[in-house]
């Protein structure tokens, strides 16, 4: 009882925030922030992660920024004209500097969009600039870099031609992919730049000053930012502790101020508490398995399907994780509403897919596969990412395989880097996953899956698949292009290239006296109206 008193004592005295936010810093301003591994890159064309995709958006700034309801408001750009079929914008950029005094121009938007499109650069997002006129095409190989419908007039002026409406068009244009980048930072040394921030001009509310890889990201408030007047916080250092328990024990020694990750371990006695260090946020994403749809035995579509229905989804929510995910049963989570008022996931297709598992029909499938009770089945190994939570989960799934199928499977995890680059180069069967959508609209999760994405980690390619997509992005109807949605999902789901296994939300600690952070259901946590409540 001594013991227990004393552990629920040092929960419920980490609310404090003052002192643990002054501890070991210049300045009371300073929030230290675990992200939990390395960013593979901070170039904003080559990034593909949640976390470091939080860096870039405090540290650059693209046209629209996004305000507390994720809707786009004036950012780089201080104004913009639509014409009137609503397929051609034109941006009147603000007077605003880079960090290093020069001028932020509409050549460095065409420069950086255009370089991302650029298959020299191989972006893995540049299918997300395929809402441009010729993007996909230049792209491809199929058009030259003048053909792409984005074009600065002049320095202030930035004209961009979609090929159909596109609702979202200016949130997309607050996302990463979309950041300006300087063409003389880049060129002067392509290698080096993303890798070394305290040499790169940044244009948002804060600018990276040091990278000690494994260690931390150091940021700090950006003086020539047009809007500098509104960031109070003197900077953020981004901490890289892998494991959950260990930074929530450096969260409750004081040496961290939040992290983004929280240990599986302490999410029921901390939601018990009630915590006011500790929130569960809304989360627009899915975790999942990739499967790798060019390898034995994932290339068998009765194996794939097999091994979705083993899985025992409710016991992975309530045993495992335990921070309200839900089981899921579609790759498109909840959070977004069709125009029928309805949200995507409860107008979609019953895919077969319980919160337990369907062990009859797995079995049978198996067997029909070649493997009847498991015998034969090729070595097989699942690769995740080093993290606590990720291995209990893929422990979970192996356990459940072997009950359920008779088959034995390997486990295998990677540090983050290179595990992306395992995931990109198509060298694994099965694959830990995870997606939080970069916009509010089902496109998100779906477009990944074309032909030419660099995210799609399935390596499936269909060219009905692709052309659906295309055709999607030049529909203007809203009912019209929410059916071929859900068609479009229908053709990931009935194919089995991937196994959803819950909708995520985001556990976030958080000192209770660090105030106006704000969690996007995206993913990204600002800190550019954050302050420190003395």
């Amino acid at each position: 009882m001594m013991i227990l008193v004393l552990a629920l004592g040092v929960l419920s005295g980490c609310g404090g925030g003052t002192d643990q936010v002054d501890q070991g810093t210049e300045t009371n301003k300073i929030v230290r922030y675990n992200i939990g591994a390395d960013p593979k890159t901070l170039d904003p064309a080559l990034n593909s992660g949640v976390q470091s995709s939080g860096i870039l958006a405090n540290c650059y700034e693209g046209l629209m920024r996004l305000d507390e309801n994720n809707k786009a408001i004036p950012g780089m750009a201080e104004s913009y004209e639509v014409s009137d079929n609503n397929t051609t914008y034109t941006f009147k950029l603000r007077d605003a500097q880079w960090s290093d005094g020069q001028k932020v121009t509409a050549q460095d938007f065409e420069y950086a969009w255009k370089r991302a499109l650029d298959p020299k650069t191989a972006a893995e997002y540049a299918y997300q600039l395929y809402y441009i006129k010729n993007g996909n095409e230049f792209n491809a190989n199929k058009a030259k870099m003048d053909d792409v419908g984005v074009k600065a007039l002049d320095e202030k002026t930035l004209e961009v031609t979609l090929i159909a409406p596109t609702p979202y068009f200016l949130e997309l244009t607050a996302f990463p992919t979309y950041f300006p980048v300087r063409k003389d930072i880049v060129e002067k040394n392509p290698e080096a730049w993303p890798i070394t921030p305290e040499n790169v001009p940044f244009n948002g509310p804060f600018k990276m000053t040091k990278w000690q890889r494994g260690d931390s990201i150091q940021v700090v408030k950006n003086d020539t930012y047009y809007d500098a007047g509104r960031v109070k916080l003197d900077g953020i250092e981004y901490t890289m502790i892998t494991e959950d328990t260990t930074a929530f024990q450096a969260f409750q020694s004081g040496e961290i101020d939040g992290s983004d990750g929280v240990s599986e371990a302490q999410i029921p006695q901390l939601r018990e508490n009630n915590d006011p260090n500790f929130k569960i946020h809304p989360y627009i994403g899915t975790y999942y398995y990739s499967l790798n749809v060019t390898k034995e035995p994932t290339d068998n579509p009765k194996v794939r399907k097999a091994l979705s229905l083993a899985i025992d989804r409710n016991l992975i929510t309530t045993v495992v994780v335990k921070a309200g995910q839900k089981p899921a049963k579609t790759f498109v989570p909840e959070g977004m509403t069709g125009p029928d008022g309805k949200d995507f996931v409860e107008s979609s297709k019953d895919y077969g897919i319980t919160p337990e598992a369907n062990v009859k029909e797995a079995q049978k499938l198996l067997a029909e596969a070649g493997y009847p009770n498991g015998e034969g089945f090729p070595d097989t190994t699942v690769y995740y990412n080093t993290n606590e939570s990720h291995k209990a989960i893929a422990e979970a799934v192996q356990e459940m395989w072997k009950k359920n199928l008779n088959i034995n499977v390997k486990l295998q995890n990677q540090e983050w880097k290179v595990f992306q680059e395992t995931r990109t180069q198509g060298n694994f069967q099965i694959a830990r996953n995870g997606w939080i959508g970069d916009y509010s609209d089902p496109m998100t999760f779906l477009d990944m899956f074309i032909s030419t994405s660099g995210n799609n980690n399935s390596h499936w390619k269909n060219p009905e698949f692709d052309k659906l997509i295309t055709d999607i992005k030049k529909t203007e109807d809203a009912e019209k292009r929410y059916q071929m949605l859900h068609q479009a999902q229908d053709m990931i789901m009935e194919d089995n290239i991937l196994i959803p296994i819950y909708y995520y939300t985001n556990a976030e600690l958080l000192r209770e006296n660090i105030k106006g952070v704000k969690v996007s259901p995206l993913g990204q946590v600002f800190f550019d109206n954050a302050y420190i409540d003395q």
